[in-house]
């Protein structure tokens, strides 16, 4: 390997971490035939990247035998100071995240690695309308706190949801997301709420599965991609424009490669690493096959200057900006995952709330969330009658009276229109069907900020709105939200 060592980061309060990650997610592509890695051959690979710097490895639960290898890597070490740094994700499918199901959890990835304590664990979710992923970052804090956890990251979360579980008192130092010169969305809202909350970025598809690379460039389109990290980011690459456009793209690497004495695919890594708030990124590496150390590290010999820049701006000009924000792939259409939608990571997605008939109004569907004041006060959260729905007033409220981020209105809105966006879902009604929304408001200085968040859920659908400042809310609200909806043919409730 070369003798250029990574750079370093510190991430929170004392985890150091090398500015390249060793991802760790082809283990499962390498043991898909059902035969695992040998612990020992695999500890022997990592070892190899540890010794030239690259210390800090990245994994997941759903990584294969991952987490066994890592583990077996710690047992060849004495000190906690000098060993290999472990980040590690938790993924779990949507449902109730109980005490006891956050510990398991957490538990297993303690157990798998061997150690007692987390560097960091990273938290995924599938589905915002269900709101217990809020409950389990509450629970990892809790655990954090015991000394099972070092740090709390997530992935793949949006600016809205990150935003949202940091106003709620939850200690996220990371937030891993996609990251790349075609997929350049984390360098816009993101990046503004990292800065506020000083959060840190952990970039991974730097290189678009390869096609960030002087293999491509030149080359016509390929006909037929079976390998599901390329069908992935294939999709990325024709919603910022087509093939055309990332040979554009890949022209002006080229260049700054050359002139830089480094590939392309160094060049296209630097850039994620120059971008405000990324403290690292992430590459794979296959074990048992070729080792990129020496290639990685040639990233820490130069950096881009500003002629670089300039030339890399004007192959963006050419690109379609990619829609929506981080993690909006895993979450909503147009799906950009290998598979086009979820159904290669989960294998359902079910919903938070489910229709009933409406007693003595035939034809008529309701939601409800189970919350004991639907039955004291006599309402649900949602009505369906004749193709129109009614959403009920709806605060940022956890459980049956926690206020959610009870100073910020910002992130109770997010709360709050992803709870309508449920009600509405278990209707067979979606959030482009509202209509009509009115919010109403304790504090007028809070408008614009609440604004925003609406405006960035219904931009595209501009529902006719009232918003009104009152005196007061019930407890420590600050907004409260109606809704109103007209189901469309293309919509059919399950239970109808």
């Amino acid at each position: 390997m070369a003798s250029n060592m990574p750079d370093r980061i510190r991430l929170g309060g004392d985890l150091d971490i090398s500015r390249v990650l060793v991802g760790l997610w082809q283990v499962a592509d390498i043991e898909k035939d059902g035969t695992d890695i040998a612990p020992d051959k695999g500890a022997d690979e990592l070892q190899t990247y540890a010794n030239a710097g690259f210390d800090t490895f990245d994994m997941a639960d759903h990584y294969g035998s991952a987490e066994l290898i890592a583990g077996r890597l710690l047992t060849r070490y004495q000190s906690g100071k000098d060993r290999p740094r472990i980040c590690t994700k938790w993924c779990p499918p949507p449902g109730p995240m109980t005490a006891d199901i956050v510990r398991s959890g957490v538990e297993e990835r303690l157990n798998r690695l061997g150690v007692d304590r987390i560097d960091l664990l990273q938290f995924h979710w599938w589905n915002f309308e269900h709101p217990a992923w809020l409950d389990a970052l509450h629970r990892m804090k809790s655990l954090r706190q015991e000394g099972l956890i070092g740090e709390i990251g997530v992935t793949n979360f949006d600016a809205a949801h990150l935003h949202l579980a940091l106003a709620d008192g939850i200690p996220i130092i990371s937030n891993q997301i996609p990251f790349s010169l075609i997929d350049r969305r984390a360098s816009g809202p993101l990046t503004k709420a990292c800065e506020r909350w000083g959060v840190q970025l952990l970039g991974y598809g730097t290189v678009a599965g390869g096609f960030l690379s002087s293999r491509w460039l030149g080359q016509p389109e390929p006909e037929q991609i079976t390998d599901w990290s390329k069908m992935k980011y294939r999709r990325f690459i024709e919603a910022a424009g087509g093939w055309d456009v990332l040979q554009v793209i890949l022209k002006a690497a080229d260049r700054i490669a050359r002139k830089h004495g480094a590939s392309l695919t160094n060049v296209a890594t630097r850039w994620v690493l120059e971008q405000a708030c990324v403290a690292a990124v992430i590459i794979g590496a296959r074990l048992g096959e070729a080792n990129h150390g020496d290639e990685n590290a040639k990233l820490f010999t130069f950096s881009l200057d500003g002629e670089d820049l300039a030339d890399l701006e004007a192959a963006f000009a050419a690109t379609t900006p990619l829609p929506g924000d981080c993690g909006d792939e895993y979450r909503k259409p147009p799906f950009m995952t290998a598979s086009g939608d979820v159904s290669d990571h989960i294998d359902n997605m079910p919903q938070r709330l489910s229709a009933q008939p409406v007693p003595n109004r035939p034809g008529a569907l309701m939601a409800l969330t189970g919350s004991t004041w639907e039955e004291l006060a006599g309402y649900c959260r949602a009505q369906k009658v004749d193709g129109r729905i009614l959403v009920s007033g709806t605060t940022a409220t956890a459980g049956e009276n926690r206020a959610v981020a009870p100073k910020d209105a910002a992130a109770q809105t997010t709360f709050i229109l992803d709870k309508i966006a449920a009600s509405l879902t278990a209707l067979g009604a979606s959030l482009e069907d509202v209509v009509r929304t009115r919010i109403y408001l304790v504090d007028e200085e809070d408008a614009l900020a609440v604004s925003q968040i609406h405006g960035g859920v219904f931009g595209a659908v501009k529902p006719a709105n009232t918003l009104v400042v009152v005196h007061s809310l019930i407890g420590e609200h600050k907004v409260e939200i109606e809704a109103e909806a007209l189901v469309r043919a293309k919509h059919h409730s399950s239970t109808e």
